[in-house]
């Protein structure tokens, strides 16, 4: 019987072995399979179950701003030293009003870009939303959409293929390579990309909020052309005039709070 378990363990770590290279693909096939047997909803049918809530939130602060809600342009601020997430919104007129910050409840790796597949890193650059997932296992999803042309080009520039992706900033309070912000963020920050067009959105990710502080001393190695990546990020960040200290929306919930609200979760979406 004994001999019989090890050859059952010996298979099955080979197996284990074998699907490493297909990964990713497995991981979506178990995810979509999690789904199915959740039940699909949609985009709009997300907005309409959460969107009355999200409204009540949001409302009088938008009026304090004075934007109307939604929104013609939404810029989201994800700064990894500083933990937090700042939302920045604009009526059309080219002036974005910094709106209020959430706290990044969840996230891996270490100042410095995403360079491969699996190296648990939170991209660093400007970006895009592609897609909203309302069907997460992380409640409610937005998909960046990294690598973008700069991530592949580099990329490109020092040999590396498989750059990742699947980077979302999602519900819960865990994550492995993605901004988890808990569940009542991921809804107000959905519904407002939803009525607002995902095409309006732009995703600032910074190792550290240029407009008041430096890289660290203690910053890891990172390529050469960090340097120029870095420029990008800094000139995007000045185009948004930094909030005094305190004045977020005291209205948000705090890290211990939405901790105590949001169920832990495993590494991905």
């Amino acid at each position: 019987m004994r001999v019989r378990r090890i050859h059952v363990l010996v298979v099955f770590l080979a197996l284990a072995a074998c699907l490493i290279p297909f990964r990713t693909k497995v991981r979506s096939a178990a995810v979509s399979a999690i789904q199915v047997l959740k039940g699909k909803k949609s985009v709009a049918e997300r907005v309409t179950e959460f969107g009355d809530a999200v409204h009540k939130r949001v409302a009088a602060r938008f009026k304090e701003v004075g934007v109307a809600y939604p929104p013609k342009r939404i810029n989201l601020v994800g700064l990894k030293r500083e933990q937090v997430l700042e939302v920045w919104v604009s009526g059309g007129s080219g002036q974005c009003e910094y709106l209020t910050t959430y706290p990044i409840l969840g996230a891996s790796g270490t100042l410095g870009p995403k360079l491969v597949e699996g190296d648990g890193q939170v991209p660093e650059g400007v970006y895009k939303i592609d897609s909203l997932n309302p069907n997460s296992l992380y409640h409610l999803a937005l998909r960046v959409d990294y690598p973008n042309r700069f991530d592949r080009a580099k990329g490109a520039l020092d040999g590396r293929a498989a750059l990742g992706s699947d980077i979302m900033i999602h519900g819960k309070s865990a994550s492995i390579g993605c901004l988890a912000m808990g569940d009542q963020a991921a809804e107000d920050l959905f519904v407002m990309a939803a009525e607002s067009g995902i095409e309006n959105i732009t995703v600032i990710l910074s190792p550290v909020d240029f407009r008041i502080r430096s890289l660290p001393a203690t910053m890891p190695k990172v390529p050469p052309w960090t340097e120029e990546l870095y420029a990008d990020i800094r000139c995007e960040l000045m185009k948004l005039t930094r909030q005094p200290d305190g004045a977020a929306n005291r209205s948000q919930p705090s890290r211990s709070e939405t901790n105590r609200t949001s169920s832990a979760a495993g590494s991905r979406r």
